[in-house]
This record gives structure tokens, sequence and C-alpha cells, in this order.
């Protein structure tokens, strides 16, 4: 590599090594010839003095001009980024930031979407409801009407089967999206809100004072209700219609009366619960097999007897 720094002698055809060749060869004739006069000396003075201001000026542009005007410095760039860095074009974006991003391109899929993002929002809200009602944060008759309002949200959607495919089960839902919502899933899973599926006072102390407090509290046309509701249920059964989407919603009438009139946890009452939630996780078009049916129309004789012996 050549050195940047540059040579202090002139060169060849340089008029500073033009002039010094000049006045030496004239210094050499002046003393050849013999001439000592003034005029002579005056003249080789002269010559002498302006060689040295010129030897001082071109060693002083060398140095300090010359440099300047022959390198050029990199530019830094903006970024620290090294010097033989190369942007690559295959590498570069294409994306019009100005442009907005589509998730779907049709709208077949933009309703899935929606109906996904549905879901994960009612799972969430139904979480939240469930910590309110348990701090007591909210009214039990508003709690009721938001978690039965939430709840059959949830299964209107469901109800399209391109959704359902999609969704597989709530399990799988959650694992997918990362969802840690306990309260929530158990009450999808019981598919009634806590004051519907649990009695919302206890009582203590002499059933018989119990009995009485919770059949003061009740009208004749509650309890009407809550004794047609029972024998309609039964009827069904004897009739076979033992799919899910025939018996859920009867079953589903049959607590919500029942807790209308009493909330007492009389015989079978938790067999009532249990039988919503296994119905709760069959599919819509699914039947009870026949000894499922006879086990139910047990429990179920069970529970209105229980029922009964609480208004006697």
């Amino acid at each position: 590599m050549k050195d940047a720094t540059p040579s202090l002698h002139p060169s060849a055809d340089s008029p500073i090594r033009t002039y010094i060749c000049t006045f030496l060869s004239d210094d050499r004739a002046t003393q050849q010839a013999g001439s000592a006069g003034s005029t002579v000396s005056s003249r080789a003075q002269i010559h002498g003095f302006l060689l040295l201001n010129l030897l001082v000026s071109y060693l002083v542009l060398s140095k300090f001009i010359q440099p300047k005007m022959t390198a050029s410095p990199r530019q830094l760039p903006y970024a620290p980024t090294p010097y033989s860095y190369l942007p690559n074009s295959s590498l570069t974006a294409t994306i019009n930031l100005d442009e907005e991003v589509k998730l779907s391109a049709t709208a077949a899929e933009r309703d899935i979407h929606d109906s996904l993002a549905e879901i994960y929002s009612i799972i969430i809200t139904l979480d939240g409801l469930e910590k309110a009602y348990i701090r007591d944060s909210i009214p039990e008759s508003e709690y009721t009407d938001l978690c039965s309002r939430l709840l059959n949200q949830y299964k209107s959607i469901l109800k399209d089967e391109t959704i359902t495919r999609i969704f597989v089960d709530l399990e799988t839902f959650k694992k997918e999206w990362d969802m840690e919502c306990p309260r929530a899933t158990e009450r999808l899973r019981v598919n009634l809100p806590a004051t519907i599926a649990e009695p919302s006072t206890t009582h203590a102390g002499n059933p018989s004072n119990n009995t009485s407090q919770s059949r003061s509290s009740a009208t004749g046309s509650q309890i009407l209700l809550a004794t047609e509701n029972f024998i309609t249920f039964l009827d069904a059964l004897r009739l076979n219609m033992l799919s899910k989407d025939s018996l859920h919603p009867l079953l589903s009438e049959v607590i919500q009366s029942v807790n209308q009139v009493t909330t007492i946890d009389f015989d079978n009452r938790g067999k009532i619960i249990s039988w919503l939630i296994r119905l709760n996780g069959m599919k819509a078009t699914e039947e009870l097999g026949e000894e499922e049916a006879r086990q139910l129309a047990f429990d179920m004789e069970g529970a209105y007897a229980g029922f009964k012996a609480t208004l006697n």
C-alpha cells in the first residue's frame, strides 16, 4: 500500500525543479566566467532568497493543502453499520405500510374470525363475571341475567357446523389461544348460572322450619309451574324423546322453576344438575341409550318426590 504522505521532493516536471536547475546553471556559468562584481553577488543573494521562499511555500502546500484536496474520506452512515455492508434487495420488505392488512380474503373467512373472536370474548367476560359474583360485587338477579345471556350467546354461535368444526371443543380452544379461565370453564360445563345450579341461600337449624320458610316465599303459580315442568320432562322420556336438543331445554326449565320455589337441597336435587352437565357435554343430535334413559327417568322420579316433600 502506498504511503498517503506526499513526497517532499519536487517532481521532474515541477516548476520549482525547473527554476532550481536554471538558477544552478546560471550560478555555475557566473562562477566559471570569474565574475566577482557586486552585481553578480546581489543577483545570487536575490536568487537564493527567492529559492528559499519557494521551497518553504512548496513544503507548506504539499503538507497541508494537497492531502485535503486528494483525500476523499468515507462518509459515515447514519446508523453504526459495517463499511462492508451492502443492502440486499431480495430481503427488502415489499409491504405497503399505508395499506390496511386484511386477515381474511372472503366474507366467509371474515365471519369465521368474527365468530371465534366472539367466543373468546364470551369466555373472558364470563370468567370476570364469575369472579365478581364470588366477591359479591354484583347482585344475584343481575348476575343471573348476564350469565344466562352469555351462555345463550355461546350456544348460539356453536350451532353453526363450520364454527363447531373449527372450534373443536372448549379445552382445545383454550389450549390454542393460551387461555386460563377455570371459572368460565366450569360455568360453560354446567351451562347454568350459579344461582340456578346451586341454592342461592342456605338454611340452618330445624328442617321443618327451613321448609316453612321456603314455602312461605313461593307463590302458588311458581309451585304449579315447577310441577308442570317435572311432568313435562317425564312425559318426554316416556315418548322416547332422548336427544340432547329435546331433553336439555326441558331439564333446564325444571331446575330453574324449582329454584324459584325452594332453595332447600332436597333428595335427588343434585341428580338434576348431574344430568344437566351430562347432557350439555353431548352433541345436539346425540341421543341417550336405553339404559341411560331408564336411569334418568328413575332419578327424575326421585327428584320429583323430593320436591313434593318440601311442599308438604
